[in-house]
This record gives C-alpha cells, structure tokens and sequence, in this order.
C-alpha cells in the first residue's frame, strides 16, 4: 500500500482543532485536541508499536484518522520495527503527508552522552527530517538525577538551530523542514514513578508526560490528572499507555467473584476510562490488527462514561487488585449489563 493512495480524514485541510473533529460526531470527548502546551494537534487515541502491528495496519490506522505514532528505536524495537515502512512513508524526507502526523519516539537509554546516538538511529532508520516528540522513556523511581541530566539537554535538543539540529544536519543533510522545525520539535518523558512525574509536570523543561494508567492503576489520577487545570493553555500534555493492564493480567478479563451478569469492559471501554479522566489528551493502544482500530475508534464515538460507570470501573479495578471483596461493594455501584 502507498501511503499516496490514502485519504485520510486527518488529510483534508483545515482551519483548526474544531475543524478536524468536524469529521467525528461531537461528544464530550472530541477525537481532535492540542496535545497541552504544544501546538501539536493530536488523535486521542494513539498508536505504539508494541503489539508488532504491521506496516499496512498502521497506514489503516491514519486512514481511519489516527495521526499519533509512538516508536521505540531500542528496548524491544525488534517488535515495533514491523510498523517502520509506515512511518518512512508517512513522515520521511519527500513526505506529502508528513506535517498531519505526529510523531513521537523513545530512547530508553536514559544518558545525556547517548542522546545523539539515539537520534541518529531513529533519523537513519526511518529517514526523516524531524520528531515532533522525543521521550526519555521508563523513569522509575532511581531514576531522578539521570532524568535531570537528561532534561538540561531540553534547550540544545528542542526546535529550530539547536545544537542537535546541527549535529544531525552534519550526519544526515540539510534540508528545509530540519531547518524549520529543528531536529526535535518537543521533549517529553514516560515516568514509571508518579511521584517524579508529579515533579517534573510544571517543569519549561518537559513539554509532555507519559505515564500508565489502567482501572487498577489509578494513582495518576490524584497524583497528575487532577492536580493540572484543564483551561491552562501552559499545562503539559498528557499521555498515558497501559490501559488495558500490565502485571495484574489482562483488564477485560473479569476479576475473581464478578458476578456473571456484571458489565465486563471490552478494551476500547478501557481506553475510554482514561480518555474520561481529566486532562488526558492521548491514550497510547498497541493494536495488532486493524479490526482492533475500528473497535477503538466506534468506542471513543460514543463519548465519555458516565460518573457511574467511571465509579464502577474503579471497583472492578479494585477487585482485579484484591483490594475489595465483592461482599463489600454496594448492590446499587454495581453495572449489569444483559
């Protein structure tokens, strides 16, 4: 497939934000947002590389309207390689389409002295001219003095006549969309410790933060979500993956003592449950296929959930912790769903 026969809807010009959702019914949660402080207008539902999904599948995915693509160059970059030939079409140098993708990497090497080498793999590999976000990724709770030695690097990474921009030009060429929007465009940071993502959120020098969020998961809802003003143009943009789950198993799979006629959640209900959160702007997916996109998207259409059914996914995550016992969950918290 070339990416020259595609139309899709993320194409056709627009004037704006409001003009892109125009193409999705409206609901509370629009499929089109600025992604925080960034002018980068982005898909909530975002595309990761980690189910191995395939070149073609990810060309369907910016089909359907999905322009947030997130690609590892190192840790497990044998399974996102399978998505590379899509994103060389999409975003590499001599690109029509490359300013209505988004596109985000990682470099799990969390080294200053490393930075230049991780964007040169990344430039090499997909020939592109520029990132438009570049994560330090996997911030655990060890990882505090490395992640700021790696931020001081922000104002020589980030836009136009940086010190890296340079760099890369020296390696790979000069040409007119490196020299515009600079080598990274964004910097951003996947955090597995909440309370240095708290830190870092007000920080000039982080313009994006990732961090896991599932029903059983729910700390960066008191500890990020709710502590950023959803008016505040300065705010960073928020990103979250895993929410479908990680080591307490697989989230749509009913917890013990669910009783039978219970709302089970499929895993688009799931991506919802963190779309609903406040200031939520991506929820990152790593779909295998394409029938697992158009079940995302067909979800993400019908809006928010409801207060209630937010309530009742906190308990069902709670359950799937052994942190409440169904005896002790109130009849009228429960959802039953025929």
């Amino acid at each position: 497939m070339l990416i020259t026969n595609l139309t899709p809807q993320s194409l056709i010009k627009s004037d704006g934000v409001d003009s892109l959702n125009a193409k999705f019914p409206k609901s509370d949660l629009p499929f089109y947002r600025k992604l925080g402080r960034t002018d980068l207008t982005v898909s909530c539902l975002g595309l990761g590389g980690g189910g191995s999904i395939s070149s073609e599948d990810t060309l369907y995915a910016f089909d359907q309207g999905i322009n947030y693509f997130f690609y590892s160059s190192d840790l497990h970059h044998y399974i996102y390689s399978s998505m590379a030939g899509a994103l060389r079409q999409m975003c590499g140098r001599g690109s029509l389409v490359r300013e209505k993708v988004v596109l985000a990497t990682v470099t799990y090497i969390k080294s200053p002295d490393m930075a230049i080498a991780a964007l040169l793999d990344q430039f090499v590999e997909l020939g592109i001219d520029y990132i438009d976000v570049f994560f330090w990724g996997w911030i655990g709770s060890k990882d505090g003095s490395a992640l700021q030695d790696c931020l001081q690097l922000s104002p020589d990474l980030k836009g136009a006549n940086s010190v890296y921009q340079r760099s890369i030009e020296k390696i790979v060429g000069i040409s007119e969309r490196l020299k515009k929007m600079g080598a990274v465009r964004y910097v951003g940071a996947s955090f597995h410790d909440m309370n240095l993502a708290q830190q870092w959120s007000n920080s000039p020098l982080l313009d994006v933060v990732m961090v896991r969020h599932n029903v059983a998961h729910k700390s960066a809802q008191s500890q990020l979500f709710n502590q950023l003003d959803s008016q505040d143009s300065h705010r960073p943009g928020i990103v979250t993956f895993k929410s479908t789950g990680s080591h307490t198993g697989a989230l749509w799979n009913p917890p013990q003592g669910l009783p039978e006629n219970c709302w089970q959640p499929s895993v688009p209900d799931l991506y919802r449950y963190s779309l609903s959160q406040n200031c939520v702007d991506v929820c990152l997916a790593g779909w295998q296929r394409r029938e697992e996109i158009d079940a995302a998207i067909s979800s993400v259409k019908q809006g928010k959930l409801t207060p209630a059914e937010i309530n009742y996914l906190n308990l069902y995550g709670d359950l799937h912790r052994n942190q409440l016992s169904i005896k002790n969950i109130l009849p009228e918290n429960l959802i039953y769903r025929s």
